[in-house]
């Protein structure tokens, strides 16, 4: 892997390991969970679902990359970038811009 130093050019790559809509679809059910869990930690004041929220969300995303894309995570290698990067991803996702954004990277 490249060494990246800016999350721009990061986030190019990012992308080009997520090129499988299935791997996408993953990190979106995991991102759901995450944002789910961080509201249950909220309405229940129990932690614990931070873990639960950690758990389900790598644990989706790291499918998708091993057994679909059949590539490494980036979260070994950038994790806070990888982090903010599946939440980006997502978030272009949902407002219709994934595409668009994909195509300026060159994908």
């Amino acid at each position: 892997m490249a060494q990246y130093t800016t999350y721009s050019a990061f986030f190019d790559f990012y992308l080009s390991e997520h090129s499988v809509p299935l791997t996408r679809a993953l990190h979106y059910m995991g991102s759901t969970c995450g944002i789910a869990a961080l509201a249950a930690v909220v309405w229940t004041g129990n932690p614990v679902w931070i873990l639960a929220g950690l758990v389900a969300g790598y644990g989706l995303a790291w499918v998708g990359h091993f057994f679909v894309e059949h590539n490494r995570p980036a979260t070994f290698t950038y994790p806070l970038w990888s982090f903010v990067g599946d939440y980006h991803m997502f978030f272009l996702w949902l407002t219709g811009q994934l595409a668009k954004r994909r195509a300026r990277a060159g994908l």
